[in-house]
């Protein structure tokens, strides 16, 4: 069986970045999102290494063993795609292929829309590319979903933190299960004087892609990064609208990849087939998209022979 090992790589740019790795080859760099960790990406590394590809992902900036800076503004999308593209180049590798889920995604789009010379390819499950809007987001959110949408109500200081951080175990059970494709359609509402767990159903019993022994290994991933640095990120969104005003709708030129489950709540959303429908006019060399039948919002995790097969296909496209 193939080996999955851990280690500790200074980004260049200058994070100390946690992250597991197999196999040796072409460079393919794993990007997760929230709230998750490398070991969303436990199936595809080994895949990925056994098709003689050397598979990376890191724990993302201010989560898990990596953790991060105290400062919010220390989340930027800049800082992310820096984050990765150091990455890249403290590999010493060749252009890279990157691939993201949830905010992993856009992080992924970002590094081929900014730095096409370091991404040979980019694949982003469940989150398609949104060109940057004509206003700042969190207003235009507000005022179109009201005060609980999730994504306003984590604007929030500290409640959010303290919430999720109260029982974590519960937290990642109720959250992997409420968004994924086994659960009733998720409504991301926050009622008026509730929290976002109040919108995530508890399971009455984990579904075979998600055990109890999966719970624990994100319990003790986050045991001291918490939750803050991950919910920073979205703490970011107008400031990274302010920031990358010189990229307004700059086209993504590396060869791309689209993969969602149909009934991803984040690709099925009002607007988003659309949005999805759209990607190609900003990103010419889009493969069609791959849409896998009963998957929700954790795609890789919930049908990885699917997913991995999306990713070597369009791997071995490139090579």
């Amino acid at each position: 069986m193939t080996e999955i090992t851990h280690r500790t790589v200074r980004s260049a740019s200058g994070l100390k970045m946690h992250v597991a790795e197999a196999g040796e080859g072409p460079l393919v760099l794993l990007l997760h999102g929230f709230p998750e960790c490398w070991y969303s990406w436990r199936h595809q590394l080994t895949a990925l290494a056994d098709a003689g590809y050397r598979a990376v992902a890191p724990d993302q900036r201010g989560y898990a063993r990596t953790g991060g800076p105290a400062d919010a503004a220390q989340y930027t999308l800049l800082h992310l795609v820096g984050d990765a593209v150091g990455l890249i180049d403290a590999y010493g590798a060749e252009p890279a292929v990157v691939v993201g889920h949830d905010w992993g995604a856009p992080v992924a789009w970002g590094a081929a829309q900014l730095r096409p010379d370091r991404v040979r390819g980019v694949a982003a499950l469940s989150v398609p590319h949104r060109p940057r809007s004509a206003r700042p987001p969190v207003e235009s959110l507000r005022r179109l979903l009201g005060d609980g949408f999730y994504m306003v109500h984590f604007q929030r200081p500290d409640v959010p933190e303290a919430e999720l951080g109260a029982d974590p175990a519960e937290t990642f059970r109720r959250m992997l299960w409420a968004v994924s494709g086994d659960a009733p359609p998720f409504v991301p509402i926050v009622p008026e004087g509730g929290g976002f767990l109040d919108v995530c159903a508890a399971p009455s019993a984990l579904p075979g892609w998600f055990t109890e022994d999966d719970v624990a290994v994100y319990v003790r991933e986050f045991a001291h990064s918490g939750f803050t640095g991950p919910l920073n990120w979205y703490r970011n969104l107008d400031r990274n609208w302010d920031l990358t005003a010189a990229w307004h709708r700059a086209p993504i030129t590396p060869p791309a990849l689209f993969i969602a489950g149909d009934r991803d709540f984040v690709a099925t959303a009002p607007g988003a087939p659309e949005a999805i429908g759209r990607m190609g006019d900003l990103v010419p060399n889009l493969r069609a998209p791959v849409w896998i039948s009963g998957a929700g919002h954790w795609t890789q995790q919930e049908r990885p022979a699917e997913v991995d097969a999306a990713l070597l296909a369009f791997l071995h496209d490139l090579d």
